[in-house]
């Protein structure tokens, strides 16, 4: 592997989209330094030093001297953002990791389902987790998305920035659905649970199934991190309607003593 610039990931526990990108790196066998931001409570340094646009992660620094919180990415150092966009950067400079299909037809089908993934499925399932949305639109995603699946293995037949791009928002839903971490109905909730234990969803199932299986799922997953996130979420949803700084949703007045 050529050597590359040093990597510094600037990331959350219990973030789906920071979660795309470690996947990412550890399927590369990337080296790279991680520095961790409670999103919930973000550290006034984050936006002020490091990422003034927004201070949202996952932010990849590209180069400079190694960092440490609170302190500010060298000027020579370049700052990658936006999952999807992070996940493009590591395929071209890993090339030997194979993070994209070399066959463009498979590479086409990869970024569309990146694409879709990306922008069709996080809009009906934040609706459904925390705002009472129809379960069914969710659904109907997550069906267009297994159609696109082949028949065995991974969206572009072997593993690639797809998968990155889906698992961890599929991964979220599975968890909530499970456990019931989610402002959503019983019912909705007994109607997600349903659809995806049924012959509908069985291609699905076993796509998620291969990708938990995978050893970079297991270096990069904290199960309790991700459900202690959720829980965070929700408790703050419940008190100030905020899903993220981008998303917020109406506050149920409170019973008075």
């Amino acid at each position: 592997m050529p050597e590359t610039k040093r990597l510094t990931l600037y990331s959350a526990l219990d973030s789906p989209f920071v979660h795309r990108v470690r996947l990412a790196l550890e399927e590369a066998g990337a080296k790279y330094n991680m520095i961790t931001i409670d999103t919930l409570e973000k550290p006034n340094w984050y936006e002020q030093k490091v990422y003034p646009n927004g201070g949202k992660v996952p932010l990849l620094v590209y180069g400079g001297p190694e960092l440490h919180p609170d302190e500010a990415p060298s000027p020579d150092a370049a700052k990658v953002a936006e999952s999807v966009v992070i996940l493009e950067f590591l395929a071209d400079i890993f090339p030997e990791a194979h993070l994209l299909p070399a066959d463009p037809v498979l590479r086409a089908h990869a970024r569309l389902f990146c694409q879709i993934a990306d922008t069709k499925l996080l809009t009906p399932f934040v609706r459904f987790w925390c705002m009472n949305g129809p379960a069914e639109d969710a659904h109907s995603v997550l069906e267009a998305l297994q159609a696109m699946l082949p028949p065995t293995g991974f969206a572009a037949g072997e593993w690639s920035i797809a998968d990155a791009t889906f698992v961890p928002i599929l991964m979220r839903w599975v968890i909530s659905i499970e456990t019931g971490l989610g402002t959503f109905t019983p019912e909705s909730r007994k109607e997600s649970l349903d659809a995806y234990h049924s012959p509908r969803f069985e291609r699905l199932r076993k796509y998620f199934e291969d990708n938990f299986a995978r050893p970079s799922m297991s270096k990069c997953y904290d199960e309790a991190a991700v459900k202690r996130g959720l829980e965070r979420r929700i408790e703050r949803i419940r008190r100030t309607g905020m899903f993220t700084s981008d998303i917020r949703v109406p506050v149920k007045n409170q019973p008075s003593d």
